[in-house]
């Protein structure tokens, strides 16, 4: 189907601006132009019941995160659930604010605790740096549910775009050190297949608000050392030859997005190995409209929460 008429808009507007190529600015300058960015676009914050920053000592090393709370959801003294959450922004961009109003949302309408992870970025540390602290800190939470309030065998994991990356891979190295135990991952537009061959890259790569070839390569010689890291299996978990005994999976994809064949195959994968997955494309959507005011943002975040609370609380018969 056409570009939602939300989505053109913001097209247009996007276009009106003339952005410079992401690819000849460095990545500092990039993080700036996204920060200016974000703040011009976002609106009131959701609100929830409590926001805590927090620094983490994990074996990966210190890292920050901020811990979302539900609003209007009683415990009665009872853990809730948790979502480890990853942002997006191609490993050298985003942080905790450009991905708050995102949390906030999956925290209030999944009923569950989120934590909201800011894993270290390229190029000041490559992967698998961010793979690292990713891991380490979804263990943490696992391994601190008590102070935290949180229930660890109601652990899920999830991220959009790079985040979706992060989510995955974490999952694949929870699966080979047997712990933490998470029961679920939501991927979001991910990042799966560095090897930038599918059709849907070779269709939109610098169209309908995706990024060029070239700001690709950008993104990926920061994150990356070697061309031969592209084929490791926590770079592109595509090219995990073995999915069986993973969390079951909701894969979210955008019709005009450049990820969406990756994230849409990496289902099949998941759905072949035995692992139950549902994969849904949002049609006329581009990559990160789940950070837009755009009418089927609400209605994908409401889908992704209401996966989130079905695994939480199989049969609805407990309120949290």
């Amino acid at each position: 189907m056409p570009l939602h008429p939300q989505v053109k808009a913001h097209l247009d507007r996007l276009a009106a601006v003339r952005f410079g190529s992401l690819h000849t600015v460095s990545p500092a300058q990039a993080r700036a132009g996204a920060r200016r960015l974000t703040a011009a676009s976002v609106g009131e914050p959701e609100k929830v019941a409590e926001v805590c920053d927090r620094v983490a000592a994990t074996e990966a090393g210190e890292v920050p995160m901020r811990i979302y709370r539900p609003l209007g959801v009683p415990t009665g003294g009872r853990a809730l659930p948790v979502v480890v959450y990853f942002h997006g922004g191609g490993y050298v961009l985003g942080d905790l604010d450009s991905h708050d109003g995102l949390a906030r949302a999956l925290s209030n309408g999944s009923r569950s605790v989120v934590v909201s992870v800011d894993y270290p970025l390229a190029p000041e540390n490559k992967f698998p740096a961010p793979v690292n602290a990713g891991y380490a800190a979804t263990k943490w939470v696992a391994d601190n549910a008590g102070e935290l309030g949180v229930d660890p065998a109601r652990l899920a994991v999830a991220g959009d775009s790079a985040g979706g990356n992060l989510a995955a891979v974490v999952t694949l190295k929870a699966r080979a050190a047997e712990q933490p135990h998470i029961g679920f991952q939501l991927l979001v537009y991910p990042d799966l297949d560095f090897r930038r061959t599918n059709q849907s890259i070779s269709e939109f790569a610098g169209r309908y608000g995706n990024i060029t070839r070239e700001a690709q390569e950008w993104f990926m010689n920061h994150y990356l050392t070697t061309e031969d890291d592209k084929l490791h299996p926590f770079v592109s978990p595509l090219l995990q030859p073995d999915l069986s005994g993973l969390p079951p999976a909701f894969i979210i994809t955008a019709e005009y997005d450049a990820l969406r064949d990756e994230g849409e195959e990496y289902g099949q994968r998941l759905t072949a190995a035995g692992v139950p997955v549902t994969v849904k494309r949002y049609d006329g959507m581009i990559h990160e409209f789940l950070r837009h005011p755009f009418d089927d943002a609400k209605i994908a975040i409401g889908d992704a929460t209401a996966a989130l609370r079905n695994v939480f609380n199989p049969g609805g018969t407990i309120d949290v």
